[in-house]
Formats: C-alpha cells, sequence, structure tokens
C-alpha cells in the first residue's frame, strides 16, 4: 500500500472512521434522511500523526497494483479531493444517531447498522432480524476498512469461501497469513523456490535446489492399480513370462528387426529397453514382465540388477520406489519377479508396478524371515552326489575321496595349466544333473572373455536339454573380465554375495562357484583404502577382510523343529528346512608371485575341504591331476556311508609306497573298467592281503 502524503488531512482514528462511514450513503449504501441534510466541510477534531520513517528502497506503487489491484483502486478512490472533503468527522454525530434511531424505532443505532469493529476487534456480522432486514439488503457491499482492516477483511472473506466441502483445505491458512502481514502480500516462503526461503525442498527451473545436495529427483511414488492387472500366475502373465525370456535370448540386431516389422522407433533404444517395447506390443493388455535382483541406494529407493549386464549399473535398470521396498521388507539381493510400467512424464527410468514374487516365494513371507547373521551354522550332513557320467573321472574322485556337502566351504589349489577351469565346469554339470533344486551361481572375477563364453554356452545347454524333460535349472553365470577395472570386480562379487544370502533367509539351498579367490583378493587390494600396514608381497592388511567374508558366508543352517497340535490332541515335532549356502573356489599356487602366496596361507585353514591339483601330474598329460593323499574332507564321516569310507582308506593305505603318478595312473585304469563307483566300492572294499 502505497504511502498516504503528508499534506492530505487522513483520518488516523479508525473508531472515528467507523462511524463517519455510517452518516455516508458512499461507504455504507444505508438511506440517510433528507432532514440531515449534507455537511459540506465539517471542523477538524483530530490530530496528524506523523508517519515513521522507512528505511530501504520504497515500494514501487504500480508492483503492488498487479499484486492487489482491489486494494489499490480503494487507495486511489479514497486518495481523490472530494473523498477527503467528504470524510472529515462531525460534531452531531450523536444527534445524528440518535435521529436514525428514532425513524427506525429502535434503542439504539447498534440495532439497524452493522456492529462497528477496528483493527484490533473480531469482525462478527450482526445477527439477521426483521428490525435489520432492510438494512441487510441493501448493504450488499461490505464496509471498506481503511490500512490493515483492508487485509483483515480480505482473509476473513478468503476464510469464509474456505469452509466450503469443496474448497482448498489451504485458502483459510494464507488468507491467515495475508492477515498478519497488514498489507495483503505474499509469503516468500510459500512461493521463493530458491535461496534460503527454500524449506520445501521445491526445485529451480533448473531442476536443482540448495538442500542437503539432494539433486536428484525420484520418480514418482508407487499407485496400486493392481486392481486393473491380472492376477499372478495366469495365463496373461505365464505368456508374458515366456515373451520375456525369449526376448532375453535374442541379440540386438535380432531386436531390431523385430521392432522394424513392429513399425517401432528403436533409435536412441538399448536392448533392455527395446524388450519392454516389444513386450508391450506382443502381451495382453500391454503388461510387461521382468526379473532382477534388487540393490537399494542410500536414498532409499533400488533399482533392478539384471544378470545378463553381470549386475552393473544401467540406464535400462528398473526402479523400485520406497514404498515397495518398506512394504515387503526387501533388502539388497532380493531377487523380485514382477511387472513394469513404461516411464510416464519427466521420468527417466522404468518403474516397477506391481511384485509377484520375492526369491520365489510369496512377497508376504518375506516380513517374517530371519537375518543371515542369527542363522546357526552346524557341520554340513547332506552329500551333494557328483557322479553324473562314467567317462568324467574327476567328479567320481571327488565324490569318493573328497566329498561335499550342502553348506561346504570348499578350496581347490591348482597351480597353472591343471584343469581347475575344466573341473569347474564338470561340477556344474553334475550339480545341474543330480540336484535340480539347488541354485547354481558360477562367478568368473578376472577371468578370460572366450572362457566366460564357454561357461555360459555350458550352463545354456543345460537349461535346454532340463527343460526337455520338464525339469526347472536355476543357473546363471556372473562375470568381471580382466579387462574390466577392479571396482567392477567388488561390486560383481558383493552383488553375488548378498543375492545367496537372501536366498538362503528363503529356506533355499545356493552353490557359488568362484574363479577364483586370489584375483577377487587382487582387486580388493587395489579397490581399497590404504591402511599404512603393508603385509608381505605388497598386501594391505586389510585387504583380506572381504574376500575372508565372502568365503566364510558358506554354512550349513541348522534345521528347525517345531512342535504341531494334531486334530486329535496330540502333539508332534515337525522338522522346517533350512538353507544352505556352498562356495566351491579355486586359489591360485606356485605362481612365483609372493602376493599369490599370502593369499593362500590366508586361507589354507579357513575351509573344511580341500582338493589339491599336482602340476608334476599335469605336465604327463594324465587328466584329472589329483593329489589323492592331499585332498579330504574335515567330518567326512557325516558324508559318506561306512562302505564308502572303508573302500578310500584300503585305496590310501594300497598306495603309500607309489608315487602320485603312479596312484593316478592306477586309479584311473580301475575306472575305466568299473562304470560306477558302486561297482568301484566292492572292489576296494576288499582288504589287500
Amino acid at each position: 500500500m502505497p504511502r498516504t502524503p503528508k499534506n492530505q488531512n487522513l483520518e488516523q482514528n479508525t473508531q472515528t472512521q467507523s462511524l463517519t462511514d455510517l452518516v455516508y450513503p458512499e461507504s455504507t449504501g444505508i438511506p440517510v434522511p433528507e432532514y440531515l441534510g449534507t455537511v459540506d466541510k465539517l471542523p477538524d477534531n483530530t490530530e496528524e500523526v506523523p508517519q515513521p520513517k522507512r528505511r530501504g528502497r520504497k515500494p514501487n506503487p504500480k508492483t503492488k497494483a498487479r499484486k492487489e489491484p482491489a486494494l489499490e483502486q480503494n487507495v486511489q478512490a479514497e486518495t481523490e479531493p472530494e473523498f477527503q472533503e467528504k470524510k472529515q468527522p462531525v460534531d452531531g454525530i450523536a444527534a445524528a444517531e440518535k435521529r436514525l434511531a428514532e425513524q427506525y424505532g429502535v434503542a439504539n443505532i447498534d440495532a439497524i447498522a452493522e456492529p462497528i469493529y477496528t483493527g484490533e476487534q473480531n469482525y462478527k456480522p450482526a445477527e439477521s432480524t426483521e428490525e435489520n432486514a432492510f438494512v441487510s439488503e441493501n448493504t450488499s457491499e461490505a464496509v471498506i476498512p481503511q490500512n490493515g482492516d483492508m487485509a483483515q477483511a480480505q482473509a476473513e472473506n478468503q476464510g469464509e469461501v474456505a469452509t466450503d466441502q469443496n474448497a482448498d483445505p489451504n485458502a483459510q491458512q494464507q488468507g491467515e497469513a495475508q492477515a498478519q502481514n497488514g498489507e495483503g502480500q505474499d509469503d516468500r516462503r510459500f512461493n521463493n523456490q530458491n535461496g534460503k526461503f527454500n524449506k520445501f525442498n521445491k526445485n529451480n527451473k533448473f531442476n536443482k535446489n540448495n538442500r542437503n545436495n539432494r539433486n536428484f529427483q525420484q520418480q514418482e511414488e508407487f499407485v496400486d492399480d493392481s486392481a486393473t492387472l491380472p492376477a499372478p500366475g495366469s495365463e496373461a502373465i505365464l505368456k508374458a513370462k515366456e515373451n520375456w525370456l525369449k526376448f532375453r535370448k535374442l541379440s540386438m540386431s535380432e531386436l531390431q528387426e523385430l521392432a522394424v516389422q513392429k513399425e517401432v522407433d528403436f533409435r536412441r533404444m538399448r536392448k533392455q529397453s527395446l524388450n519392454y517395447i516389444l513386450q508391450s506390443l506382443e502381451n495382453e493388455g500391454n503388461i510387461i514382465y521382468t526379473e532382477g535382483v534388487l540393490e537399494v541406494t542410500p536414498q532409499g529407493h533400488g533399482f533392478l540388477r539384471m544378470p545378463d549386464q553381470n549386475y552393473q549399473t544401467s540406464a535400462d535398470d528398473v526402479y523400485v520406489s520406497q514404498n515397495l521396498i518398506r512394504k515387503f521388507n526387501l533388502k539388497i539381493g532380493d531377487t523380485i519377479e514382477g511387472l513394469v510400467r513404461t516411464p510416464r512424464d519427466q521420468d527417466k527410468y522404468f518403474s516397477m508396478r506391481r511384485i509377484d514374487r520375492v526369491n520365489f516365494e510369496e512377497p508376504d513371507k518375506m516380513r517374517r524371515r530371519v537375518a543371515f547373521e542369527y542363522l546357526t551354522p552346524i557341520h554340513p550332513e547332506e552329500k551333494i552326489h557328483l557322479e553324473w557320467n562314467e567317462t568324467e573321472y574327476s567328479t567320481r574322485i571327488m565324490d569318493l575321496f573328497s566329498p561335499i556337502g550342502k553348506g561346504q566351504r570348499s578350496i581347490i589349489l591348482a597351480p597353472p595349466r591343471t584343469g581347475k577351469t575344466v573341473l569347474l565346469q564338470n561340477v556344474t554339470r553334475a550339480i545341474a544333473k543330480n540336484h535340480p533344486e539347488i541354485i547354481l551361481i558360477t562367478l568368473l572375477i578376472d577371468e578370460r572373455p572366450e572362457e566366460v563364453t564357454e561357461m555360459r554356452d555350458i550352463i545354456t545347454d543345460i537349461k535346454e536339454k532340463a527343460a526337455e524333460k520338464g525339469i526347472e535349472i536355476k543357473a546363471e553365470v556372473v562375470a568381471s573380465t580382466f579387462d574390466e577395472p577392479p571396482e567392477h570386480h567388488t561390486r560383481v562379487a558383493n552383488m553375488v554375495l548378498e543375492k545367496a544370502k537372501r536366498l538362503v533367509e528363503s529356506q533355499k539351498d545356493v552353490v557359488i562357484l568362484l574363479d577364483s579367490i586370489t584375483r577377487f583378493a587382487r582387486a580388493n587390494n587395489v579397490v581399497i583404502p590404504h591402511s599404512g600396514k603393508i603385509l608381505s608381497g605388497g598386501v594391505d592388511a586389510n585387504a583380506m577382510q572381504f574376500p575372508k567374508k565372502f568365503f566364510g558366508a558358506a554354512r550349513k543352517i541348522q534345521d528347525k523343529i517345531r512342535t504341531v497340535k494334531n486334530e486329535d490332541g496330540t502333539i508332534s515335532e515337525e522338522v522346517q528346512k533350512n538353507g544352505s549356502l556352498t562356495i566351491i573356489g579355486t586359489a591360485l599356487i606356485e605362481t612365483g608371485s609372493r602376493m599369490d602366496e599370502v593369499i593362500f596361507e590366508e586361507f589354507k585353514g579357513t575351509g573344511n575341504m580341500e582338493l589339491v591339483l599336482d602340476r608334476r601330474i599335469a605336465e604327463k598329460r594324465i587328466w584329472p591331476a589329483i593329489d589323492v593323499f592331499k585332498s579330504g574332507t574335515r567330518k567326512e564321516e557325516r558324508l559318506l556311508t561306512l562302505l564308502e569310507q572303508n573302500a578310500a582308506w584300503n585305496f590310501r593305505r594300497g598306495s603309500q609306497n607309489e608315487t602320485e603318478t603312479g596312484i593316478m595312473e592306477n586309479l584311473l585304469k580301475l575306472m575305466s573298467k568299473l562304470k560306477t563307483n558302486a561297482e568301484l566300492l566292492a572292489v576296494l572294499s576288499k582288504p589287500k592281503v
């Protein structure tokens, strides 16, 4: 509101001004009797109050006129000379009020006029009665208060309008805020999006703000629209899953050919995005199915990392909102299956629409699971049978002389060029054939790219052959080749470890084939911050913590026994099978590197099963190059039968005077004659005379 000039004699007394308004029809519209007449000039009975000096830049009247045009018009009307002449106080105010009261037949003027209010009083309109009905009809416009009263009246009017059911609930608060400001100016706390008044983390025109450096704008939160989607397990969902698996196997060029047939603009599209778009066109209701491993960010939301991309970050990863993570108590490493929504306006990623399964179970079961750290580890008691082909002697020897159980922590000590990679491939085939219930993860760190491709072809072949028999094999290959930075090695290993832990919490049996622990420790030695304590070989003192944590996670979880009350009233015990995590890792020895020797010594006593490969046997081209005397398993009596134990003991006693090469040659000749280990046990169990 512009400052009133001192040369204009305005009224400063609010009480006097309000009384004067009752006399003139220009202010209230009340009819004035003719006998009262009109006062041309009234004597001045008030003193001018000096205006306080205001520091700083003077306000621009044009700017405030744009903000409150109605208020500016009223101010201009009041500043006109004609209005100033009429707005002078009257000496005979009391007499005029008395004559008005006698004319309308009331005792007091207050009965016909609205109560006089000031800036310090609360405005309360007069009650509607028969006596003042005529007055209320003619007073359609409210009394125009001066100065601060104008803002208060506007605030009250806004508060009355806000009482409507369809009105904005914040309108009354905004009106009160304007009343407190006096002149009705806008509050910068609600409108300013920049600077120190940005208390609500609003983004400016550059889509950034200066609050806690959180410039990443999260996508729109999860909206539950599952009522319009097909039910989990329905034909539409199964078909969507089949299409996802089909498009997942196709190469980028094949996907682009399909996009041309569907008339889809695939320019600037990555493989995963193109996969989702083709799914939406192929599936019923344009639904999109996906599966991935959850990674939770420090901000609380998450993304699904894909095994095809070795769990590395990608622009095609699916966004998972905080609501879904809290709803199902999700953690990093959870395997999630569900439906995906295409990006909306201002969204960068595909977002999770509905979660159907978590870790191959119902999502509601994840709320009651026990954390991996609180599960009780025990010695392995259930054997993993590795005999799967009569011509594969390596797994047959391991099955007899160094057995592996569920929850075993196995380490294969192998010099270079002794056949450790081929041995892992045979173990993979054996586990997939004999134990389809086991989830198999092959982790290749700092490996050659051609061996990664070979291992993936083996896994694909195993899955296809099992699918022909109606068996589903859960196996995958996660790799980080030697041409990638060390940060990728540690990241991939961490994601695989967290995924295995979540599966064990869900009572699943998991086997991780790690190649190799030595290269994994080397990469971690480069990534970790320097502690200042260097061991022999240039190994940092803290470099072995994460590899030990990874290798030490292997364990068999103790089964839980519950008491169940039957229908007939009797009580019986029920055994709940818990999961296990088995790790079969390789360690390089005899490489000539002091660092490799230090790493080997750190892991030498941590495993409960060791398989030693001999270089001298491999140099004579005898495969497998297994040293039977140095290989063995702790607590093997829990895994082997009495017949198998006696056969292994008799063979070791009878071969004490022979060399390692001679022992392996004799054993291979014996196995070539006998097709199964059962026949071999019958021969070896007979003691030599």
